[in-house]
């Protein structure tokens, strides 16, 4: 399975100001590319191919004074930015044909210098590599520092070096893992289980083991008014302003990363003990057009369902969504009487079949386990998983970037 592992770096004040001029040739060069194509498509001739663009710009501009700045950062960067222009063409057309899951997407927009996230790609060309001092080496930037929480299982086939809206900088590398060295991580489990999400509770398992919500944005929503406030009151295109956007990016970020490492953990826990996890298929971007929706957010139960999905392929554990319109909170699970639709103020009530009083949450989990086909067995023998493209969220613990992927 192909996979990233976010590491925290430090670069040094001229290593910041390299690290900027690539991130802006960078971004110059795929404005440069989506330019290029809509020309074409506004004169009716075809695309432009990806090996003409690189020719024009980048090859060619460089030899140019106005472009004569390219050649102060590494080609490889300007050549990934490149394919990422063409990767957004692509899958604008895929989603125009339906080819593609998710929300339609837009055409590719040009990137401005005062977007919040910026970063940059190295691949194996490129000759980085990591010093016997543990410092990262990449070309025309130098040996930047790193902060390593892990060991890296194999060699990376590429870096992307990654800056947030906080000012932080990051080291995404993207592994491929071996499946049969992953099988032997986990331990062997036989046990399976149900998951109801809720809010009051994160979670209730159908063993009846609840988990609290933590509610990270709730708690910490006192400091993020007052940095906004704060941000408000600054004067646009100050340093001061700047300041303030940094103050409140950084809260931020320490809610983002703290809901992260939380899931991690849970997912890690629930996919370790058990051979099997059931979840419901919830409608959430519903559930966030309701009053429920900052609590909806807080609690983030795609980002959890997602990392129970892919750790189960990983580890070889089978992996089941039930759907969203299954009854699970109408249905008594020990006789299976359907009870009718209940309203959310109602944690507790009594199967009128057989008498037997239910916790709704509880009753929600063990319903979902069977819907699963969980209830009588394991769900049958590890899965081997398959290889997978690495996403761009990455890996890591408590401080690593944006939609971060753990091992």
């Amino acid at each position: 399975m192909r996979l990233r592992y976010g590491f925290r770096l430090y670069p040094t004040p001229g290593q910041r100001v390299a690290l900027a001029r690539a991130f802006g040739c960078a971004r110059v060069v795929f404005n440069d590319a989506v330019r290029a194509r809509e020309d074409a498509r506004a004169a009716g001739r075809p695309f432009p191919s990806a090996a003409e663009l690189s020719r024009t710009l980048i090859t060619q501009a460089r030899q140019t004074a106005e472009r004569a700045w390219l050649g102060e950062v590494s080609a490889v960067v300007l050549q990934q930015s490149l394919r990422d222009a063409e990767a957004a063409y692509r899958n604008f057309f895929a989603s125009l044909k339906g080819q593609r899951k998710g929300p339609r997407l837009g055409a590719p927009k040009f990137k401005s210098r005062k977007d919040a996230r910026q970063s940059i790609r190295f691949t194996a060309n490129a000759r980085w590599s990591i010093t016997p001092t543990g410092r990262l080496n990449l070309p025309k930037i130098g040996e930047v520092r790193v902060t390593w929480s892990r060991t890296l299982p194999v060699v990376p086939s590429s870096v992307t070096v990654i800056k947030d809206a906080a000012g932080r900088y990051f080291a995404s590398f993207v592994i491929d893992t071996d499946p049969a060295v992953d099988l032997q991580r986990m331990p062997d489990a036989e046990a399976g289980i149900g998951i109801d999400l809720g809010l009051t509770h994160f979670a209730v398992l159908s063993d009846g083991t609840k988990i609290d919500s933590p509610r990270f944005l709730r708690r910490a929503e006192k400091k993020l008014k007052k940095a906004q406030r704060e941000l408000s009151r600054r004067q646009k295109g100050s340093k001061n302003r700047e300041k303030a956007r940094r103050k409140l990016a950084r809260a931020h970020a320490q809610v983002t990363d703290a809901r992260r490492e939380f899931h991690h953990q849970l997912s890690t826990q629930l996919i370790r003990e058990n051979q099997a996890v059931a979840v419901e298929d919830l409608a959430v971007n519903g559930l966030a057009r309701t009053r429920l929706a900052k609590s909806v957010h807080d609690a983030g139960w795609s980002q959890f369902v997602h990392m129970l999905e892919y750790k189960a392929q990983r580890y070889g554990r089978t992996f089941v969504k039930v759907g969203r319109f299954e009854p699970t909170s109408q249905v008594c699970s020990t006789c299976g009487a359907k009870d009718g639709p209940k309203p959310l103020n109602v944690r507790e009530w009594t199967c009128p079949a057989c008498g037997i009083v239910h916790d709704r949450d509880h009753n929600a989990a063990k319903n979902v386990k069977q819907a699963a086909g969980l209830a009588d067995s394991a769900c049958g023998a590890p899965v081997r998983p398959e290889p997978v493209l690495a996403q761009r969220d990455e890996a890591g613990s408590h401080g690593s970037p944006p939609n971060a992927r753990a091992a």
